[in-house]
């Protein structure tokens, strides 16, 4: 997959490399309700950070920016969740739990993400070869402020 010569990570001040604080779970969603437009279809974005972070408050967002206004929640357990939304499928994916990449392979990751409007991998580490154009973000707590995150876009 590869992002258009306008990369709507770096449209939102986000260029690899780049930090951006969160203040609390509204500017979590926002942001993401912000870039989902932005994004082209197809796109995949792969999430990072600790149980708590933010991830999936982020996740909500993105839905949001699509039209999905029903709940959004974390995949750990079921490890893919997909949401129709009026511009098409979310795929979220969880892979915390995954032993081996071959276990969402064979539940047909490679078809879903492409023909899912937007794809998000939690946890996806694994992954990051085979989907060498995706970009990562990385959120994190920060040290005194607990309702403040980072997000950090490693690539």
């Amino acid at each position: 997959m590869s992002l258009p010569s306008a990369d709507p990570l770096s449209v939102l001040g986000l260029p690899v490399g780049a930090a951006l604080l969160l203040n609390g779970e509204t500017s979590q969603r926002q942001l993401g309700r912000r870039l989902a437009p932005l994004t082209p279809p197809g796109m995949l974005l792969f999430l990072e950070g600790e149980l708590g972070a933010g991830k999936t408050t982020f996740s909500q967002g993105l839905a949001l920016g699509l039209g999905f206004t029903d709940l959004v929640s974390s995949p750990t357990y079921a490890l893919m969740q997909e949401y129709p939304t009026p511009q098409g499928r979310l795929l979220h994916v969880d892979a915390y739990r995954v032993r081996h990449p071959q276990e969402l392979y064979e539940m047909d990751l490679e078809r879903l993400v492409e023909t899912a409007r937007l794809s998000l991998i939690e946890w996806g580490e694994s992954f990051y070869d085979d989907f060498p154009q995706a970009p990562v973000l990385r959120l994190e707590h920060v040290a005194g402020q607990p309702d403040v995150r980072q997000m950090l876009r490693v690539r």
